[in-house]
This record gives structure tokens, sequence and C-alpha cells, in this order.
């Protein structure tokens, strides 16, 4: 009881730093539009430098002869899902962001803990238990109190970008669902590497079809970010993630997700000088009892 009960204790853990590392990539993104640098060339600067990584990983696990009991059907799902997850929720959400505020984007995209718990249900019949509901309201009320204020719906194409938005959100919940189901066949590590090699490979055709292919005028500091975002933005936390889904199944991982919008305010104050108002605090300490909440009831129901 007392390694189950560590085991928890370590998948929140990661889970949480994986959500602070994966959120520090909005605030690189808007340093690096500093720059004029288009969202499709950050997205493929973004995937680019991460690959090589992934690519290697592959190759030592294959080589350590790791067993895994993926079926051809799996490696077919782990296409999808990678389709899915890192390139098409990733483009959608950067697509939305053309047409509606950051703030009222960050409240929109962390309606994804729902939508995981609801496609478990309806796919997986997993049973929603009252400590995830309990924490997905106590987490949904801090991050709404802590972007209320910043809210703005004026504007013809506001339905366009809540819609993008929406579909980013329906895209990466998926993803955490298919995760749960796939990782126990695959291992932490091929999953997280294959999903992201097929994430790069959907990039790369994008912008071979639609990029301007002008990726070797810009300033060195934008390469600099990009690397930032491959390595402290994408390729840790993608194993911390898919390590705490492992743990702690996608559904409870999801909630710990609503530290992302707190997460990025802090970091946008220390980097990007943005305020903080007293309402901003009082959100971001609900979300955090929020996830302390979930912490505490996980781990007593492992005791």
């Amino acid at each position: 009881m007392a390694k189950l009960k560590e085991g928890k204790g370590l998948g929140i853990c990661y889970g949480i730093l994986g959500v602070v590392l994966f959120s520090s990539k909005a605030v690189m993104v808007k340093m690096a539009y500093e720059y004029q640098v288009p969202t499709l060339d950050l997205l493929l600067f973004r995937m680019f430098f991460s690959v090589p990584f992934y690519i290697l990983i592959v190759l030592w696990v294959s080589k350590n002869n790791t067993e895994t009991t993926a079926t051809r059907t799996d490696f077919l799902w782990i296409v999808l899902f990678g389709f899915l997850g890192y390139y098409l929720a990733s483009y959608f959400d950067f697509l939305g962001l053309n047409y509606i505020k950051a703030s009222l984007e960050r409240i929109i995209l962390f309606t994804y803990p729902t939508i995981v718990v609801l496609l478990s249900w309806l796919f997986f019949k997993k049973k929603i238990s009252m400590v995830q509901v309990v924490a997905i309201l106590i987490t949904y009320a801090g991050i709404l109190l802590t972007f209320f204020n910043e809210l703005d719906f004026s504007g013809n194409e506001i339905l366009l970008g809540v819609f993008l938005i929406l579909l980013s959100a329906l895209t990466y919940a998926s993803y955490l669902v298919g995760s749960g189901w796939l990782i126990p066949k695959f291992g932490v590590l091929l999953f997280t590497s294959y999903a992201m090699i097929i994430s790069t490979l959907c990039v790369l055709i994008h912008y071979a079809l639609m990029g301007d292919w002008n990726l070797y005028s810009y300033p060195w500091q934008v390469y600099a970010l990009g690397l930032a975002m491959a390595v402290f933005a994408t390729l840790i936390p993608s194993f911390l993630v898919s390590k705490s889904i492992q743990i702690l199944g996608a559904s409870n991982f999801s909630i710990l997700g609503s530290l992302g919008p707190i997460s990025t305010i802090i970091l946008a104050y220390v980097f990007l000088n943005e305020r903080l108002t007293f309402w901003q605090f009082v959100g971001m300490a609900i979300v955090i009892y929020g996830i302390t909440y979930l912490s505490l009831r996980t781990k007593k129901q492992a005791n």
C-alpha cells in the first residue's frame, strides 16, 4: 500500500511539472512574436528541433529490445492520436488566437478535463467519481474567477475563435484518453516518441503545403526560443505527462491541467511584465486548492 501511495504522489508531481513546463510555451510564443514570426513557422521550429531526440529514443529503446504488447492496429491508433494531440490541437489553438483574447482562449481550452472524463466514461465505461466532479468544479471556478474581468466578447469573429478553441480542447482531450489506453501497450518512452514523431510529420506536411519557405531570415533569438520550446515546453513535459497519465489515468491527470492557465499568468508576470490583479491571486488560490483536494483524496483512496 505504501508503494501505491508513493506512486500516486509521484504521478501528481510529474503531472504538475509537465503542465507548468507545457504552459511556458505560450510565453515563449509571445516573446517570439516580437520578431514578426508567423505561427506556422513557430510551430515548425518547436517540432523540428524536438524530433531528433524522439528518434534517438525510439532507436535506443528498440536496440534494448523493450517488450511491447502493441499490435498493428495499435500502431494505427497511435498515428491517429499523434495527429490529434500535438498537431491538430496546437494548430486549432494558434488559429483561434487570431480571433479572441488569450484570456478567453484559456478558459475555453481548459474545458478539456470535463471532456476527458466524459470521453473516458463514454468509450471505456470508466466511472466518474465524486472526487473528480468536485475537483473539476473547484478548479473551473478558480479559472473563471481568474479571467472573468479580462473577457472581451466584442467583434464579429468571436464565435469562430471560440469554435476553434473548442476544437482544440476536444482534440487534446481525445489524445489524453488515447494515451491512457495505449501507454500500457507501448510504454511511456515509445508511445510519447511515436506520437511526437507523427505530429512533426503532420506539421512538415502542413508547412510544405502552406508555408512561406522563409526559415533562414530570422534573428538568432527566434531559433533560440524555438529550441527552448522544443526542449523545455515539448520534449521534457511530454514524457512527464505520459508518465503521469500512466500512474493516475487520463481523467485524474486532466484535472491537473487546470494549473496550466495559472502557471501561464505567473510566467507572463515574470517574463512579459504582465500585471497580476487581486482576483487573479484569489482565482489561483482556488485552483491550487482544487488540485490539492484531488491529490489528498487520491492518496487517501490509495491507502
